[in-house]
């Protein structure tokens, strides 16, 4: 073996352990995950596989990374009209995982990625995190002052029930929606994982599930009533799946409607009353007042777009001219990233963002595929109420499923040549 195999094999198993390393950071503190998703990258940029021969073996699985590559080149152009540079070189930095994982996709990783491994690891990580977080706030409710002694002065302590408590602050600690999601795919791969020894994965589940609905998030529950679905499909005979799929689907929906309808916020729910921003009232559900603001003047954006990064700044000066001064203190995003899309790129940028996302599926392959469906659906369902991507755990999120995929369809790709 030559010096340079050499060198690449001792790199390749570092770069294997901090791919772990990432992927056990995905339901923590964004400051973890963010060095760890950097040094992994790093050190695949050591291992030296871009000076190998290119292994594209289908080309059919590089169309989604094709396509998210496009995508960021629409936002790269849209600089030139953008009024604020900062914030556009900003998200640009922001989404440069994107830029980085595509020649990853096109040379391909060393032979010691393990997707099964990888979804262990997630899954523990995943359950370990929901005890952090339950430990969390239960100093957080009986000892405050502990946890303002770290730091935490402006959170408001005042609690009469440890579940008011956890529901609150649940959003400080780590974004509801996107812990959840998270744990939620954890327990996906757990499943997937672990296929021939249920015992290890039912504990896991418990866990999981028990969690998600204590945070009191409703995009939550329709997710996990979506992960639900898609599983009961999957377990299905595939010549009844068509069939009895589709009615597993519409009981999914009423089940979702039914727990939303018994969620105590439901009467906020009333979207009839985003029309106009005019209709802003303190009381309503702060998306739809958000949304309502976003939508009062489409023209403003609807074919090229505001800009990389200009969304929040746009939505701030919307909230002073109408006098809600509290929104614009918090610089209340859009808190829909198809909204933020087509804010910030235009009808154009949005079609290709909605494409990119949905080609991941329809290009995946064998047991890829299945993990497709399911990370595709949670997150474009987590991001009708979030801007995922405006936050580094979620490029990160978009990276590590991504590349778990890749790897699952390769194997199937390579099992089928043999």
């Amino acid at each position: 073996m030559t010096k340079f195999k050499q060198y690449q094999s001792v790199m390749g198993r570092i770069n294997w352990v901090l791919f772990l390393a990432a992927v056990a950071t995905l339901p923590f503190p964004q400051v973890f995950i963010r060095y760890a998703l950097v040094i992994w990258l790093v050190a695949w940029v050591l291992e030296l596989r871009w000076l190998n021969k290119l292994q594209i073996t289908n080309l059919k699985l590089q169309i989604p990374f094709i396509l998210f590559a496009l995508w960021y080149a629409w936002r790269a152009l849209s600089g030139m009209w953008s009024p604020d540079h900062r914030a556009w070189s900003f998200m640009m930095e922001r989404y440069m995982t994107f830029a980085l994982l595509v020649p990853m996709a096109l040379w391909g990783v060393n032979d010691r990625y393990d997707w099964r491994t990888a979804g262990k690891v997630l899954a523990i990580s995943g359950a370990v995190s929901v005890l952090f977080y339950v430990l969390f706030i239960t100093i957080l409710f009986k000892r405050p002052d502990w946890v303002q002694y770290f730091g935490y002065r402006d959170w408001d302590f005042r609690y009469h029930t440890w579940s008011e408590c956890f529901v609150t602050n649940g959003s400080y600690i780590k974004h509801r929606l996107f812990w959840c999601s998270t744990l939620i795919i954890a327990s996906v791969a757990a499943f997937q994982a672990w296929r021939n020894k249920p015992q290890v994965y039912i504990p896991l589940w418990l866990v999981m599930l028990t969690a998600i609905p204590l945070t009191g998030s409703r995009q939550s529950i329709i997710i996990l009533a979506a992960v639900i679905v898609i599983g009961i499909i999957f377990a299905l005979p595939h010549k009844h799946r068509a069939l009895y799929g589709t009615g597993i689907i519409v009981v999914g929906i009423l089940l979702a409607g039914t727990l939303l309808a018994l969620h105590p916020r439901h009467h906020n729910l009333d979207f009839r009353t985003i029309e106009r921003a005019e209709d802003f009232t303190d009381d309503r559900e702060p998306r739809l007042n958000i949304w309502g603001v976003a939508l009062c003047h489409p023209e403003d954006y609807f074919w090229t777009g505001l800009g990389g990064g200009q969304g929040t700044n746009y939505l701030v000066a919307k909230y002073k001219a109408i006098g809600a001064q509290y929104y614009a203190n918090m610089r209340f995003h859009a808190h829909n990233q198809y909204l933020e899309e087509l804010m910030e790129l235009g009808i154009f940028g949005l079609l290709l963002f909605i494409a990119a996302w949905l080609s991941i599926p329809f290009c995946a392959r064998g047991q890829g595929r299945r993990t497709a469906i399911i990370f595709t659906t949670v997150c474009m369902l987590n991001m009708l109420t979030d801007c995922m991507w405006g936050k580094f755990d979620g490029i990160a999120l978009w990276a590590v499923g991504m590349l778990l995929i890749l790897i699952q369809s390769y194997e199937t790709t390579t099992a089928e040549h043999k």
